[in-house]
């Protein structure tokens, strides 16, 4: 019987890069906090999973360069973020303290899944070893 890397190990990368892209749009956002007219944008991480859970389920696959469009890079759809402070009059939506919390949380669970494939490795090469090491 094959091992999958794939099926052992997809979905939790496909989370990994999902986090790492999520992290330099949040990292675009704070950079931009005091440029007039930006408007901060995110991407939805639980639509962008359901998405890739939906695929590997349903085994999609591209036929034509033009089908599933609207990704950014493959990874995920980015949308503007609903503004929770006023406006300030140069159109600018991005909250500094919600774009660090949000960077800080991203962050965090991406080093979790960063933990949690390490052990998945660390049980496949002992398994591979035969129990030993």
């Amino acid at each position: 019987m094959a091992i999958s890397l794939d099926k052992l190990m997809g979905f939790h990368h496909k989370a990994l890069q999902v986090r790492t892209e999520r992290m330099e749009v949040i990292a675009g956002n704070l950079a931009n906090a005091d440029t007039p007219g930006y408007k901060a944008r995110d991407i939805d991480f639980q639509k962008v999973m359901q998405s890739a859970q939906y695929a590997r389920n349903h085994n999609l696959t591209r036929t034509n360069e033009n089908h599933i469009k609207g990704s950014m890079k493959g990874i995920g759809e980015l949308q503007y973020r609903i503004p929770h402070q006023p406006d300030t009059g140069d159109g600018n939506t991005v909250d500094v303290q919600i774009e660090r919390n949000t960077f800080l949380d991203n962050g965090l669970r991406y080093q979790a899944g960063m933990e949690f494939l390490n052990g998945k490795i660390k049980g496949m090469k002992k398994a591979l070893k035969g129990g030993q090491g």
